[in-house]
Formats: structure tokens, C-alpha cells, sequence
């Protein structure tokens, strides 16, 4: 019998026999690799930080809050300053988010990630907009071509999906969507939405770093690898979803 085969996000555009086919349970594979390639540095990064902090710095809660008076209302301000231009120096986002938990707790520190993130993207959609204006007003083809078209006609909802699912660069991800005929409304909504349950992931996770219960340190991962995890068991159903829309074209 034949393969169950499925069409994926950035397949050839073209007719079916032309199209790209590409065996679900291949990609599911090379998938799953990059996200336990990711959830493992961020749990790395996280151990590390832990370790660092018990054995050397021993950063105590009293001591960040007596930091966040220090610096005073300014302080969330320049958090979401230094978040919105990562982009611009390339700085791993995942260590900016724990930093956000830790200094301001999982509350504060999610809302203060989901700004900043998405003034980041926004900034990085805008740059790409403006010097790939060429690039976005010409007709793409191939692999390309779909991408547009799902972008075009999926806008908000697809933003939204490929953020919950994050397997691809952040950046990337924005750096794509601002040379594309996106509507930058969509970009930012979608972007704000899809990153909800990361961005309190890592706040959690980020926060739990001195608070020095096991308890909390072991919920913070769990919740961390059940948000970077669960989407995935998404990923064949959305495709389909998505992949159907085309063919009633």
C-alpha cells in the first residue's frame, strides 16, 4: 500500500505531480531533531545559569528587587528597549526571556516578553519590508510562491501557528514575513498571540532560577517542555488543514 504522504507549509507550488511530496513521518523526524535539539540548549543554559548562581554568585531574590528599585520605573522600559533591538545584534532571545522572569517574575516578566518580543519582530518586519520592498512586489515562484500564497491568504492565523511552533529562527521568521505581501497588522497580532505560551514558559522558568524550591524549579521545566513540545502534535493536522484549502482553490 501506498505511503500516506502529506504536503508541508513550503512545498513547490504547481499541480500535484509537480508538487514537492515529502513523507510526513520523514519531516516529523527532522522536526522533532531541531526541537530537541532546542529544548535541550535552553534546559543546558538553564542548569548552567542554576549551577553558576548556587555555586558562585548566589543571586538571592532580595538582592534583584533592591537591582529593580535601584534602576526604578526605568527599568521595565529599558528591558523592553534592549528586547525590541536584539534583533539588530543577534542576541539568543531565549536568554533575554529567562532574564525578564528573573528579574521581574513570571507575571511581570511575561508581559514585559511579549512586548518587547514583539516590538523586536515588528522592527525586523519593518527593515525587511523596507529593503526587500523589490523582493516583496514581484511574483515568487516554486517553494516561494506557496509560502506567499499561505501568508496572503492565511495571514494572521499562519503567523500565529508558526510562532506556536517554533522550530524556525524567530528572527528568520520575521526577517521572511516583512519581504512578503503580509499585512504588517496581521504580523503583529499573529506574533503577539502565537509567542503567549513561551513567553511565560521561559518567564516561569526564568523566575524559578533563585527562587530555590525544587518544586517550582521542577513545574517551571515541565511547563517549559510541555509548551515547547504539545504544538507539535499539531503540525499533521494544521498541515492538512492547510494543504486541503489549496486544492478546493
Amino acid at each position: 500500500m501506498q505511503k500516506k504522504r502529506v504536503y508541508v507549509f513550503f512545498k513547490r507550488g504547481g499541480t500535484e505531480e509537480s508538487a514537492n511530496l515529502v513523507d510526513w513521518r520523514v519531516v516529523k523526524v527532522k522536526i522533532n531533531k531541531i526541537m530537541v535539539f532546542k529544548i535541550f540548549a535552553v534546559l543546558i543554559i538553564f542548569g548552567g545559569l542554576l549551577w553558576i548562581n548556587s555555586r558562585f554568585i548566589n543571586v538571592t531574590p532580595e538582592a534583584l528587587r533592591n537591582f529593580i528599585e535601584y534602576a526604578g520605573w526605568f527599568a521595565p522600559f529599558l528591558y523592553i528597549i534592549i528586547y525590541t533591538f536584539r534583533p539588530l545584534i543577534l542576541f539568543p532571545a531565549s536568554i533575554l526571556s529567562l532574564a525578564g522572569g528573573l528579574l521581574f517574575g513570571p507575571a511581570a516578566g511575561t508581559v514585559l516578553i511579549l512586548i518587547g518580543a514583539t516590538a523586536g519582530a515588528a522592527l525586523s518586519f519593518i527593515i525587511a519590508r523596507k529593503l526587500g520592498k523589490n523582493i516583496a512586489g514581484k511574483e515568487w515562484t516554486g517553494r516561494a510562491a506557496e509560502l506567499q500564497r499561505q501568508l496572503t491568504e492565511h495571514g494572521f492565523v499562519y503567523v500565529v501557528l508558526i510562532r506556536l511552533v517554533p522550530v524556525f529562527n524567530f528572527d528568520f521568521i520575521s526577517y521572511l514575513c516583512g519581504i512578503s505581501k503580509l499585512r504588517i497588522k496581521a504580523f503583529i497580532f499573529g506574533t503577539f498571540i502565537g509567542i503567549i505560551p513561551g513567553a511565560f514558559a521561559y518567564s516561569f522558568l526564568g523566575s524559578s532560577l533563585i527562587i530555590g524550591d525544587r518544586e517550582q524549579i521542577v513545574a517551571a521545566i515541565i511547563i517549559f517542555l510541555a509548551v515547547s513540545t504539545i504544538p507539535l502534535l499539531f503540525r499533521k493536522k494544521i498541515s492538512r488543514k492547510f494543504n486541503t484549502s489549496k486544492e478546493e482553490r
